[in-house]
């Protein structure tokens, strides 16, 4: 689906700075949101204020659709991490879209199906105590649609929000795999063997 559909059918276009919050835990929801432009983080923090990255959303990406479709509470927070630009689509609005393109449909369905995959993932990562495998298969996954040679675009601490490590942490151990050759680095980043 083209974002020029988008703002064609004259949905609602808000534009957040860096640092806005879109929406908070608890709050219903009221629409779908498509990054038209710009990236947001949705993340949940502990009740010991440990944040973890539930996801990172970019251009041509959408998300809120699963509190939408429920009709339940939003559990995560969404912030704007740098100045974007948000394409609205209300219930009805994002019903009808659904109902008449079946494109859009299939690429939903294929969406929520990553989303699912990727917190099973997590779960189970999460649930193993060793750093370096919890950040191997994060970045495996992270990267499986890139080409070889491609840099990584992830920041150290996003991948120690992703994986529940400190930064710290994260940061030793991928020294460590690039020492044993599990990983490549130039310059510092993370680059696709």
């Amino acid at each position: 689906m083209q974002q020029d559909f988008f703002i064609s059918q004259d949905y609602k276009l808000i534009r957040y700075r860096k640092g806005d919050i879109i929406y908070e835990p608890g709050q219903l929801p009221r629409y779908v949101y498509f990054v038209r432009n710009g990236e947001v983080r949705m993340f949940t923090v502990s009740d010991e204020g440990k944040e973890f990255t539930q996801g990172i959303f970019k251009n041509r990406q959408y998300f809120g659709e699963p509190a939408l479709l429920l009709k339940r509470d939003y559990l995560a927070y969404t912030v704007a991490l740098r100045d974007t630009e948000l394409i609205l689509l209300d219930a009805g609005q994002f019903q009808k879209l659904i109902e008449e393109d079946n494109l859009f449909c299939m690429g939903l369905i294929r969406t929520l199906s990553e989303r699912l995959f990727y917190k099973s993932m997590m779960l189970e990562e999460l649930a193993n105590e060793q750093a370096d495998h919890r950040l191997i298969t994060l970045i495996n996954y992270l990267s499986k649609s890139m080409q070889s040679g491609q840099i990584l675009d992830i920041t150290r601490q996003s991948l120690a929000d992703m994986s529940g490590l400190r930064v710290e942490t994260v940061i030793r151990t991928i020294k460590k795999l690039a020492g044993e050759g599990q990983l490549k680095l130039i310059r510092g980043k993370i680059v696709k063997v």
